[in-house]
C-alpha cells in the first residue's frame, strides 16, 4: 500500500506527517492556487525542501508551462530540486514528448503522467516506462462513465512495472471500495487523508482502556 498527501498546504503535511503511513506528497498549479501559493520556481523549490523536513520521501511536482517548450523547461528545472522529486506531466501527445526531453537529459528522473481518464493512457504511459499513471476517479464518476470498470482495465494496462496512482477521491469509502478491488495506491485530499482513523468506536475503546488505566 501506497498513500500520498493531494495538498500544497504545508500545515496539512505538518499534521499528518506523524502519523508515518503517508509516502509523500502530491501537487499540481491548482493546489498551489488553494494554498496561497504563486505557481513559480521559488515556490515549489521551497515545498520541495518542507517536504523533505516533514520526512517525506517523495514529492510529486506538476510541471506547467504556456507552450511545449515552456512545459519542458519547467520540467528539467523540477528534476534539478533533488532525487525526492518526481515529475508529473499531463498524458497527453505534448506531455509524452516533454517526458521523452526529461528522459533525454535527466534519465534518472521519475516520471507521473496525469489526466488519465481512458486506458489508452496507461497502455502508452507504460510503454514509455513511466513510475506512475494517475487516472481521476471522481471526475470520471462525474462524468457518467463506468469508473470502477475504467480502473480496472487501467489497472491491466499498467501491469507490474508502473503504479497506477488514483486520483481525484471524494471520500474514505471510494478508498475502501477500491482497495476492496485491489488498487494499492493512492493520493487523498486533506479531508480523505484526516478520515482514515476516525472511527466512534475506536475513541470509545480508547476512552475505556485510559479509564480503565486510570483505576
Amino acid at each position: 500500500m501506497k498513500l500520498f498527501i493531494d495538498s500544497a498546504d504545508r500545515a496539512v503535511w505538518k499534521n499528518l506527517a506523524h502519523c508515518g503511513f503517508f509516502s509523500g506528497v502530491t501537487t499540481n498549479p491548482l493546489l498551489l492556487q488553494r494554498a496561497g501559493l504563486t505557481c513559480n520556481n521559488r515556490s515549489v523549490e521551497e515545498l520541495h525542501r518542507a517536504s523533505i523536513g516533514e520526512g517525506f520521501c517523495e514529492i510529486q511536482i506538476q510541471s506547467w508551462g504556456e507552450t511545449q517548450d515552456d512545459l519542458a523547461e519547467t520540467a528539467l528545472r523540477l528534476a534539478d530540486f533533488g532525487p525526492e522529486v518526481v515529475v508529473k506531466l499531463p498524458a497527453t501527445s505534448s506531455g509524452f514528448c516533454v517526458a521523452r526531453q526529461l528522459r533525454l537529459e535527466r534519465p534518472e528522473t521519475r516520471v507521473t503522467m496525469t489526466a488519465v481518464y481512458v486506458a489508452g493512457q496507461v497502455i502508452a504511459a507504460a510503454a514509455f516506462g513511466a513510475a506512475y499513471a494517475a487516472p481521476y476517479y471522481a471526475r470520471l464518476r462525474e462524468a457518467g462513465e463506468d469508473a470502477d470498470k475504467t480502473l480496472a482495465q487501467m489497472r491491466v494496462a499498467a501491469g507490474s512495472q508502473m503504479q497506477l496512482l488514483v486520483a481525484s477521491l471524494r471520500s474514505v469509502d471510494q478508498v475502501v471500495h477500491l482497495t476492496s478491488l485491489g488498487h494499492r495506491c493512492f493520493t487523498l485530499p486533506p479531508p480523505v487523508a484526516e478520515g482514515l482513523l476516525q472511527s466512534v468506536l475506536a475513541d470509545r475503546a480508547v476512552a475505556e482502556f485510559d479509564a480503565a488505566a486510570a483505576l
